[in-house]
């Protein structure tokens, strides 16, 4: 049957698919914008900067490598956005480029306010010579034993240079004038020591003096003290260099490793990724052609594609080390999220559930009847089992800690740990060992290894007085108390029995062999989950070719997925009205005649990052019209990942939930517009328009203040 409904679709080409690659630039072109918002505290100013370093060098160790890898294995593009590997490489570096430059600007900028603030970065040359002397004796005593010196010569051939490391490259010539050729060395700035070298304990210890909020990147010192690494020789250049690499694991063959135990193919994994092929070289701009054509030829990269010259420090995702500065005048007012009433109110978080269904929004309300909801499991004397997926847990992590205390006290306990969470594989692979250890039966994902476990998903069964009840928790973000103080997020409770009866079916699913499993309320990737949606939008297409009003509100981070793409164009084409908020890529392009004019996108960039994924459809059967989950509309996310999308069965949630949407597009202040052409528009407040930021909002009420219209 869908089959039928994929081959009515529009089709897609270049004018109505926007490359994905190039919307995620749009993206980072989007936070950039927070760091130049003069309304950011200052210290916040800066992790926006950090944050487009951080992200734009994933893009390179995740999506760029992979069109470099298309390109030289002459594999043609078949994306209807049009663009071959070679064309794409030059795009993403011209519009990269001009981000960079933007970045660099802006951040000279704001550290020269930092500055005036009193919070310094300071250059050697412009600090007095009794710091000079104190951090001379530092580097001898704390940084000159960490050093190791490489030098390049015939009999030593250049040295492996690992991903995102900092290195200087040296250039010597004999003090004594003997003749001869200049002498390279490669010299790896030490990851083990801070980056940015706080001046406060360094001269105090070193030479008595009083400093604070003032700092020197350690390359600097490292530069000015060669004389004591190199006796003899006399430096030429110093200049340093970074590398960025491929590090993007192919799970997607790793069929081929079937007689592997997953933990060791994972295990392996991690230090091949430290050994891709580089996608990225970069320099500071004043680095010599010699010393340039050294490293091109060493790296065997393309000079005009690969290489990157850069106004300032190298590896800007290292700002983060200033948020360390005690200095909350620089940064966002302190916001404490609201405790729920399942805390505050009820004996026991079990007691709250079985009153009623429960939503939280994180981090406006707080993380804490989520980790209330493992703890109390841990030591319920009535408790039976527990069940967990555990995606991104973090390093420190009280919801892994309750479930190792859970079988110490001789539960049951189930924890699925997906072990191919990108950049996250090594912590998921000791957690999992750790719970290992404890006698908790832990499971790495379902027969088919391609497919990661992204659902959120928590089941407690327990033996309450009436016989034993399942309570089940579903979120859109990770069990992970870092990250929900950070990121916007929608966690439900319910001991609702179908649910219960549906995540028991999917923890079977998970943990046997049950492909045929069916469920009634929960839509589960890659199986069920888009072909139901489809569903709903024929029917508000239905609705629409009625006569009656039809609408559409998803909120997701990513949209690229093609059939839920022309899905979309289907429904605009009969008439339904479809908003979507959409934080990241977004290849829909909203706003053409006859094609996608009744579709409105909006990017939602703040203070928290927005992570929560809605689907609303107007007239669904009422406990259809609103559903909540992990999945973004990505073929990732649809095709090749267990993910849970969840019904919002309570109207009085149900309600919860679309103040939530309708405060996300009321949004005239952090919201950005996608128009026809590609481009985003930051909206503003019309005249005599009072200023709405969606996540004040949230902080004032947690599920929002304004109503669907």
């Amino acid at each position: 049957m869908h089959s039928q409904h994929d081959s009515k679709l529009p089709e897609l080409n270049s004018e109505n698919y926007i490359n994905r690659e190039l919307s995620w630039i749009d993206f980072n072109y989007r936070v950039l914008a927070q760091a130049k918002d003069a309304s950011t505290p200052l210290l916040e100013r800066i992790k926006f900067l950090a944050i487009v370093s951080t992200n734009t060098d994933e893009f390179f160790m995740v999506r760029v490598a992979s069109v470099h890898t298309k390109l030289k294995i002459h594999r043609q593009a078949t994306r209807p956005d049009g663009f071959q590997p070679d064309e794409l490489l030059a795009e993403i570096r011209s519009r990269i480029t001009v981000l960079m430059r933007e970045q660099r600007s802006l951040m000279h900028e704001l550290l020269n306010k930092l500055a005036d603030e009193g919070v310094a970065i300071k250059a050697i040359h412009d600090i007095p010579a009794s710091w000079r002397a104190a951090l001379r004796a530092y580097f001898e005593g704390e940084v000159f034993p960490v050093l190791t010196p490489l030098a390049v010569d015939y009999t030593r051939p250049f040295p492996f240079i690992s991903n995102l490391s900092l290195n200087l490259a040296i250039r010597l010539r004999r003090s004594d004038l003997s003749g001869g050729e200049d002498e390279f060395v490669r010299l790896k700035i030490p990851d083990s020591l801070p980056r940015l070298v706080n001046l406060e304990p360094v001269l105090k210890r070193y030479a008595g003096i009083e400093v604070r909020d003032t700092f020197v990147w350690l390359e600097d010192i490292v530069s000015s003290n060669l004389d004591l690494l190199f006796p003899g020789m006399e430096v030429i250049e110093r200049t340093p260099f970074r590398v960025t690499r491929n590090a993007d694991i192919d799970y997607e063959n790793e069929r081929e490793y079937r007689d592997l135990d997953i933990s060791h193919f994972i295990e392996e994994s991690i230090k091949e990724r430290q050994f891709g092929s580089i996608v990225r070289l970069a320099v500071m701009e004043g680095t010599s052609q010699t010393a340039l054509d050294k490293l091109i030829a060493e790296f065997e990269v393309d000079g005009e594609r690969d290489v990157y010259h850069v106004n300032g420090a190298l590896g800007g995702s290292s700002f983060f080390e200033l948020l360390s500065v005690q200095r909350p005048d620089l940064k966002y007012p302190v916001y404490v999220p609201r405790v729920s009433p399942m805390i505050t109110a009820y004996p026991d978080i079990f007691s709250a559930i079985r009153d009623h269904d429960w939503l939280v929004h994180h981090p406006y309300d707080s993380f804490s009847p989520v980790e209330a909801f493992f703890e109390q499991a841990a030591r319920d004397e009535n408790v039976l089992a527990i069940k967990a997926t555990l995606y991104r847990v973090g390093q420190r992590s009280p919801v892994v800690q309750s479930l190792m205390a859970a079988r110490e006290n001789g539960k049951q306990v189930t924890a699925l740990v997906e072990l191919k969470a990108r950049f996250d594989e090594e912590n998921n692979l000791e957690w999992a060992r750790a719970l290992e250890e404890t006698g908790v039966h832990v499971l790495y994902g379902v027969e088919e290894l391609p497919i990661k476990t992204h659902a959120k998903v928590a089941l407690v069964v327990r033996r309450d007085e009436d016989g034993v009840r399942r309570y089940v928790h579903l979120g859109t973000g990770n069990y992970n108390a870092s990250t929900a103080r950070l990121y916007s997020d929608l966690g439900m409770f319910t001991c609702h029995s179908e649910i219960g009866d549906d995540a028991s079916r999917l923890f079977n699913r998970l943990t046997g062999f049950a492909p045929g499993t069916t469920y009634s309320r929960l839509l589960v990737a890659p199986e069920y989950l888009r072909h139901k949606l489809f569903d709903l939008i024929d029917n508000e297409i239905a609705a629409a070719k009625a006569g009656l009003p039809a609408r559409i509100v998803f909120k997701m981070n990513q949209l690229e997925e093609d059939k839920t793409i022309r899905k979309l164009y289907q429904a605009s084409q009969a008439g339904v009205h479809v908003d979507l908020i959409v934080r990241g890529l977004c290849c829909l392009r909203p706003g053409l005649p006859g094609m996608s004019e009744n579709i409105h996108v909006r990017s939602i960039i703040g203070r928290y990052l927005e992570h929560s994924r809605i689907f609303y459809f107007q007239n669904a059967p009422t406990e259809q019209r609103v559903y909540m989950g992990s999945a973004d509309m990505m073929r990732r996310n649809l095709y090749n990942r267990v993910e849970v999308v969840f019904p919002v069965l309570d109207v009085r949630l149900q309600e919860q939930a679309i103040r939530t949407l309708a405060t996300c597009l009321a949004d005239n202040t952090q919201a950005w517009e996608l128009q026809v052409d590609g481009t985003y528009v930051h909206l503003q407040p019309g005249e005599g328009e009072r200023s709405i930021v969606s996540q004040e909002e949230f902080m004032r009420e947690s599920m929002g203040t304004f109503d669907l219209v």
